[in-house]
């Protein structure tokens, strides 16, 4: 069973502790200061004039979570191929681009590449930390933002003029999910290894919370920055607190951290989160992962069998489908608001968003996009449900439901989703 998690949209935020393998978390939807709603083109049902829809995308080619942009650029190109199939009176045309890390300005030369270009919106970034350095570029260019993969808390509440949307849940439903995950496992004293950016520390703040709220001790917790390479003095922090377990919540640098652990005779379990669960299977030596687990938001694609097939189609290289799923809805959900608005313009797309995904709490329900799209050019409201799960976004952008899937590594150092 997995663990779900529920937001719901209130002017509050409020946790509640998960109850058995069910997590139901209060999180807070407050309006956003100092943003007017946009006014919504009226629509009706009957003949319309064909919509062309251009999006682009700045998901990570390079950098510390490059290991994410196959299945994320995967999932868009399969969700443009299905709006394009559908011929249901929109298509997409997509750009890809690069978005780099936070040690490059590769996304803000890639998003004034893609605002040249006359885009609507754009699918990206998979790193908080990146989105923060162009969500005022692309927001205040009247451009949807619609990341698949950013968790920051800090999204929540920013001044984005209603343009910034995501599929992926906030780090306060898998901060908890991690903490409990740590504490019913008999952990007592927890290390942490953490990026210092907001994603880092967010989701450490959120795990160390919940964690000592059930009763563990979190020793010992490093930083450590984007771009660096050698972690000689967090580990001889963290080690010298003698901890039972150590969470990692960094990208693509625990492939250097892991086996620098291993190596100064750290044996005990490790604890992965969304930003660098993936296959070690070619990365360290047999064993290397035994007994560690992690979290990761989102259903179990491997079990979504044609999803999974279809993905394979567009690039059968894929060994990885973190954020697959939630980068396909993101791209669906684009469209049909598109033809809810009638019109392609960023603000009337993001008018409607909340709408299709069924949070204005009406709509007929619908699981792909040819069904949902006829809802509504038969004058319907619909409710889409994807890949990712029921999504239903809140005022603010953010998804009121989620599933935090966990791991388990064998030893092999491939991972298999338990809960």
């Amino acid at each position: 069973m997995s663990v779900f998690v529920k937001a719901t949209a209130s002017r509050s935020r409020s946790l509640k502790s998960i109850l058995g393998g069910i997590a139901i978390v209060g999180a807070s939807a407050l309006v956003l200061s100092g943003c007017a709603a946009p006014a919504e083109p009226e629509t009706s049902a009957g003949p319309r004039e064909p919509l062309t829809l251009k999006i682009g995308t700045i998901l990570p080619q390079s950098g510390t979570l490059a290991f994410l942009g196959p299945p994320e650029e995967a999932g868009v190109a399969l969700a443009v191929k299905d709006v394009n199939d559908a011929d249901l009176g929109i298509t997409i045309d997509v750009e890809y681009r690069d978005s780099g890390d936070t040690t490059t300005d590769t996304a803000t030369v890639s998003v004034t590449d893609l605002l040249s270009l006359g885009v609507s919106a754009i699918v990206g970034a998979a790193s908080s930390g990146v989105s923060k350095t162009v969500i005022d570029q692309i927001t205040g260019a009247g451009v949807v933002e619609f990341s698949p993969a950013n968790t920051s808390i800090d999204f929540t509440d920013y001044a984005d003029d209603g343009l910034y949307w995501r599929t992926a849940p906030s780090d306060v439903l898998q901060g908890e999910v991690l903490g409990n995950l740590v504490a019913d496992d008999g952990v007592e004293a927890l290390g942490i290894i953490e990026l210092n950016d907001s994603y880092g520390t967010g989701l450490s703040a959120k795990l160390k919370e919940t964690y000592e709220a059930a009763g563990g001790k979190v020793v010992a917790e490093s930083l450590f920055n984007t771009g660096d390479t050698v972690f000689t003095t967090q580990i001889s922090e963290v080690l010298a607190a003698n901890p039972d377990a150590i969470a990692l919540v960094t990208f693509d640098e625990a492939k250097i951290i892991v086996p620098a652990l291993r190596g100064a005779g750290y044996a005990g379990p490790l604890y992965f989160v969304d930003g660098n669960l993936a296959d070690y299977s070619a990365d360290f030596a047999a064993g290397a992962l035994t007994d560690s687990k992690g979290t990761l938001p989102g259903l179990d694609v491997g079990t979504l069998g044609d999803f999974t097939d279809r993905l394979l189609e567009i690039n059968p290289d894929l060994t990885d489908y973190s954020y697959a799923a939630e980068s396909y809805d993101a791209v669906i959900l684009l469209a049909l608001a598109a033809l809810a608005a009638n019109s392609v313009d960023g603000k009337d797309i993001a008018s409607k968003l909340q709408e299709v995904s069924g949070g204005s709490g009406d709509g007929k329900k619908a699981t792909d996009f040819a069904s949902a799209a006829q809802i509504i050019l038969d004058g319907g409201v619909v409710d889409y449900d994807g890949y990712s799960g029921p999504v239903t976004f809140d005022e603010n952008g953010d998804p009121t439901e989620a599933t935090i899937g966990i791991y388990q590594y064998g030893a092999d150092n491939k991972y298999t989703r338990i809960n």
